[in-house]
């Protein structure tokens, strides 16, 4: 085999060598650095010897494989004090030009370009190198103190780099950090399912670890057919689930993904759906307690992986790990440095791209995934929680809630989904028997004990879903000095329990205003009906002690209605800017003013 000038010879990838660091160091900088490629490369259980310069036996560089020099400048181009014999040396004019032919290496240079010899070291020591005939995987790295970042800006990509060559060059380093978990599969072993957690009704209140399967009994779409945002509002059976909750609580879920990921996912992977398979941890960490024992892979993939989710950058550091298609590689590897970052945004977090779109985009190297690594390169799917929109006092063993279907567009040809809004979306229970494990959680809103003192309450589109509990429960109590200020696009088109705030007007037990902001040219929304109404919400606050509530869409809303808020007690009350912010916040601490808000 013949090697091009510069070109690294091709080592036998079974037994990778030993990475020798040496520094040449005045100040400890060049010191500090060559000791973090040292913690890297032991992180990558890279066998590492880390010395200065002089500290080394220059001798023995002729029989070296793999060796990264770190050096500085220092004066007028000088090498520092503890290199200067290995530099005496390296310089002999009776070198063999040849002598150092088996030797792979790079250089990283330290330095300051206010000064005129900016890394003249670095500089000449490469070019040393090469003269002797070692073979140079990088450019000389040129690291400068006067960038915006410092020496940083340069040494990480460049160690980065360094990383993927010596990768490239010995592959059985791609796999020297452990998975976390071992697959066993199991032959011969049927499959096994969730639904045997809960056999028996459970004998104390749900949880995350233990949460009840609560029947599905309705989930009806409550926006007009032609109406761009499809809501839904699904009603489950909780009896005998030992659930209690008040106004203000929340139920939890983990959501799971569609059976077309699913499917996509064990054929990217090479993966039977229904292989039944064991976990056992190589290190400290405990297997996942949520999965079943045995489990299927269909169960890990749609219950338990967040295939999903748009990945974090860790993702692209741990699949570069395993790439070995040489375009797949470098692509990961700019993804998973400092200086590809905003690339990575644009492919990734910008148009909200999935991580399981990612493994369709990079096909050479999901093929090279072993199942070992799942759960390292997959978080565990988290729970999504929502306002109960219901009172057990109205709707007794059963919980409501007000879900808006999640779908836009980005520049991808897919739509973005919410995983757990699209998938209770896809559940029919007119199709067969539906359950949907949950769990309720305290909310953060509190309504007062009181019997006299109102509330009002500003609840635009689903954010009017804990207002809906509130209000059954306090009608239930005889607590009737309710205000609610209500928005949607439409009065024909997400209304939302229209009816039901009607018949409680009618009955006495609710002011109701309403804002909808497109039904006219004019765009009116929430806070315009509060500034219109500045007189009855000063007598409530002012002279009843009322307590007011924000709950909805965390952009522009409640920030809106906070001034406007500010602007009655201006206004009605005679106070200044400072007196009405004053006011606002006293009313905040003493649990008067709450919000619940959500993005």
């Amino acid at each position: 085999v013949i090697r091009k000038e510069n070109e690294p010879e091709v080592m036998s990838p079974h037994d990778p060598p030993t990475l020798l660091v040496l520094y040449g160091s005045q100040t400890g900088t060049a010191q500090d650095t060559a000791q973090r490629l040292a913690r890297q490369a032991q992180r990558r259980r890279v066998q590492v010897c880390l010395s200065p310069l002089d500290g080394y036996n220059v001798a023995e560089l002729i029989s070296e494989s793999l060796v990264v020099f770190v050096c500085s400048t220092t004066g007028q181009g000088e090498p520092p004090d503890n290199m200067k014999n290995f530099w005496r040396f390296l310089f002999r004019k009776s070198l063999p030009v040849g002598s150092l032919s088996r030797l792979d290496c790079a250089v990283l240079g330290l330095g300051d370009s206010s000064y005129p010899k900016f890394n003249f070291v670095a500089k000449k020591l490469h070019k040393r190198l090469q003269q002797l005939g070692a073979c140079t995987l990088l450019p000389v790295g040129l690291a400068d103190d006067q960038h915006d970042l410092g020496s940083d800006a340069v040494v990480d990509p460049w160690l980065q780099a360094f990383w993927d060559k010596v990768l490239s060059l010995y592959p059985t380093l791609r796999n020297v950090l452990p998975p976390s978990f071992t697959f066993h599969f199991l032959d011969g072993v049927s499959e096994q399912t969730e639904d045997r957690l809960w056999t028996d009704p459970p004998s104390s209140a749900p949880s995350p670890s233990q949460p009840f399967p609560a029947r599905m009994l309705s989930n009806r779409r409550v926006t007009e057919a032609s109406h761009f945002q499809d809501v839904r509002l699904i009603e489950f059976d909780i009896t005998h689930s030992h659930m209690e909750f008040t106004a203000g609580d929340v139920v939890m879920m983990r959501p799971r993904n569609s059976a077309e990921d699913v499917r996509q996912f064990c054929e990217l992977l090479r993966l039977r759906p229904d292989s039944v398979f064991t976990l056992s941890a190589t290190g400290s960490a405990a297997v996942p307690s949520r999965l079943p024992r045995p489990c299927t892979v269909r169960h890990l993939v749609e219950s338990y992986l967040d295939v999903a989710a748009v990945p974090r950058r860790s993702f692209f550091e741990l699949l570069a790990s395993f790439a070995s298609n040489e375009l797949e590689r470098d692509k990961l590897a700019e993804f998973s440095s400092a200086a590809g970052q905003d690339e990575l945004h644009g492919y990734c977090n910008r148009p909200r791209r999935t991580a399981l779109e990612v493994l369709a985009d990079f096909p050479h190297t999901t093929a090279e995934l072993k199942a070992d690594y799942l759960l390292d390169l997959f978080p565990e799917i988290q729970p999504r929680s929502f306002s109960i929109a219901s009172s057990l006092q109205a709707h007794p063993n059963r919980l409501h809630i007000l879900v808006a279907v999640v779908q836009y567009r980005t520049k991808l040809y897919r739509p973005r989904r919410g995983l757990c809004s699209s998938w209770l979306a896809s559940l029919d229970p007119a199709e067969g028997e539906v359950s949907v494990p949950l769990w309720v959680k305290k909310g953060s809103l509190r309504f007062p004990v009181q019997k006299e003192r109102p509330v009002i309450m500003v609840g635009p589109g689903t954010g009017v879903a804990p207002f809906r509990a509130a209000l059954q429960e306090r009608i239930a109590e005889g607590k009737t000095a309710n205000v609610l200020f209500f928005g949607c696009r439409s009065e024909s088109k997400d209304f939302y329990f229209r009816t039901e705030w009607e018949d409680m007007r009618s009955a006495g037990h609710l002011v109701l205003f309403t804002a909808f902001s497109r039904d006219q040219e004019e765009k009116v929304y929430v806070q315009h009906r509060v500034r219109e109404n500045a007189a009855l919400l000063w007598d409530l606050v002012a002279n009843q002690n009322a307590c007011f509530y924000i709950a909805g869409n965390a952009k522009q809303m409640p920030a809106s209605v906070r001034d406007a808020l500010k602007e009655v007690f201006q206004q009605e009350g005679r106070l200044t800017a400072e007196q009405a912010q004053e006011m606002l916040e006293a009313m905040e601490r003493t649990g008067r003013f709450q919000s619940e808000t959500w993005s």
